[in-house]
């Protein structure tokens, strides 16, 4: 069933779709039962995503079937893709442009076996195109020429200077073009579209009705009316990546589910760090596009992690805690790209607006609302950001943010002078060993002045307790 039909154009999620989901969804579940299933994930992507009642249609759910659906980003989409496809193709060191194209949306990240380099989400998916572009499913007689002048403004910067670009495709829909081309697969289970051949699927495709396409193709109804736009939007990639040939590798955002399962399962540790991986990856590209101080973003970060590290089993914290404080220490700066002048809360504005493939759009709100407070006035329910987020959110933010701005205040300066930092706790105080390359007299008056959150939050008084030289300069005690 499709849950995005006139979604796109009315903002809204039909009823009559929401009811048919539900039943969906309640068969899960009665399997789910019969098979002792306890482990699963329930996602929802742009229809829901968008739709002004994505929310009460989740909360429906919950009370209806006992499921609960998590609204995933579309930066979330591309890491799961990016999961799964790096399962079956080895990628190597080659780059390259993966695309995977929904309802809604299409997902696309530029990669490589380390992971993801760069990613976007285009609102233009092959359900959105189809109800915008007809008349009530009426299609026009130009209607390759409609949606070709539509996608057109597609651009993609960040390859241009890059030589050799493979492409990747994924989605139902490329699925259902290489059947049509009749192309093998191998013996891992992938294709190869050439694009050529998919440019010759277009034309075609744009000269058979709707009843045709299902008759002569033996298409299902759903896929008859999209994979003409489908075809269309897939050559645009493919010529912007200027690859003569698409890999198919039948596998997406459903795969990475179960290999994100899967891997939390059994190995939650190596699970988090490949996420912390991929975060920090990203948020290296967000910083330098946004020109911040790279050494300093990357030190507090360091340091930030290290007091989180040394101080997590005294305070209350969530799995993806460190990963949400390592996407807000290090861009914790890039509002000045605006101006130096209330950059704390241009930097809430820039990462609220990013992606980040290894946080949920939640996760990405409390990042930002932590970079916010990493100087001035502390959290405050007089503050519209901070006041939409949740009691325990709140309280969330407020303790991340009090570790940033100790690790903030200890790169002061922006020269690194702080290179480690050993905590311990006695209480009522909190020891801080800094090893430094000089004297900490900035550092120290930095923290004291910045860690009143921290002190007042946490209960302890933060005490320098002596200077460790890595030049030979005397100790302080």
């Amino acid at each position: 069933m499709r849950l995005g039909h006139n979604a796109f154009s009315s903002g809204q999620l039909d009823n009559t779709a929401q009811t048919s989901a539900i039943a969906g969804l309640l068969n899960f579940k009665n399997s789910m039962k019969r098979l002792n299933v306890t482990n699963y994930k329930a996602v929802a992507t742009s229809a829901v995503r968008e739709s002004a009642n994505g929310k009460s249609f989740v909360n429906r759910v919950k009370r209806e079937t006992g499921i609960d659906i998590e609204i995933i980003t579309g930066s979330e989409e591309v890491r799961l893709v990016y999961l799964a496809v790096k399962q079956k193709i080895p990628l190597g060191t080659r780059k390259w442009l993966i695309v995977n194209l929904g309802g809604g949306s299409v997902e696309v990240c530029l990669a490589d076996n380390s992971g993801i380099i760069w990613n976007q989400t285009h609102t233009i998916g092959t359900v959105r195109l189809y109800e915008e572009l007809t008349d009530n499913g009426k299609e026009p007689l130009e209607f390759k020429k409609l949606i070709s002048e539509y996608i057109s403004t597609i651009q993609l910067p960040k390859i241009k200077k890059m030589e050799n670009i493979g492409f990747i495709a994924t989605g139902g829909n490329i699925e259902e073009l290489a059947k049509i081309a009749k192309t093998p697969t191998n013996k891992s289970g992938i294709s190869i579209l050439h694009k050529g051949a998919l440019h010759s699927i277009g034309l075609s495709l744009s000269k058979l009705t709707y009843e045709e396409r299902i008759k002569k193709l033996n298409l299902r109804k759903d896929r008859a009316d999209v994979i003409l736009p489908a075809a269309l939007v897939y050559e645009k990639f493919a010529n912007l990546a200027e690859a003569s040939k698409i890999i198919v590798p039948y596998t997406g955002t459903r795969e990475g589910i179960l290999f994100d399962i899967v891997n939390n399962i059994t190995s939650p540790q190596e699970h988090l760090l490949e996420k912390e991986k991929q975060i920090s990856s990203i948020a290296l590209e967000i910083g330098r596009h946004y020109q911040f101080d790279e050494p300093h973003g990357m030190h507090v970060a360091k340091l930030g992690l290290s007091i989180f590290d040394q101080i997590k089993n005294i305070i209350e914290h969530h799995p993806n805690d460190r990963n949400i404080l390592l996407a807000a220490s290090m861009l914790h700066d890039i509002g000045t790209f605006i101006s130096y002048k209330g950059h704390h809360k241009h930097s809430l504005y820039l990462i609220s607006q990013s992606e980040i493939p290894g946080l949920n759009g939640h996760e990405i709100i409390l990042a930002a609302n932590i970079a916010r407070y990493h100087r001035k006035i502390g959290p405050s329910i007089k503050h519209e950001s901070f006041a939409r987020l949740t009691l325990p959110e709140q309280k969330q933010v407020t303790r991340l943010s009090a570790i940033l701005r100790i690790a903030d205040a200890l790169d002061r300066e922006h020269i690194q002078n702080v290179k480690e930092i050993f905590v311990s706790v006695e209480k009522p105080n909190l020891l801080l060993t800094l090893k430094a390359n000089s004297g900490t007299y900035t550092e120290e008056w930095a923290v004291k002045k910045k860690g009143e959150l921290f002190e007042k939050n946490m209960g302890l008084k933060i005490i320098i307790k002596k200077i460790l030289s890595m030049k030979g300069a005397d100790a302080k005690s």
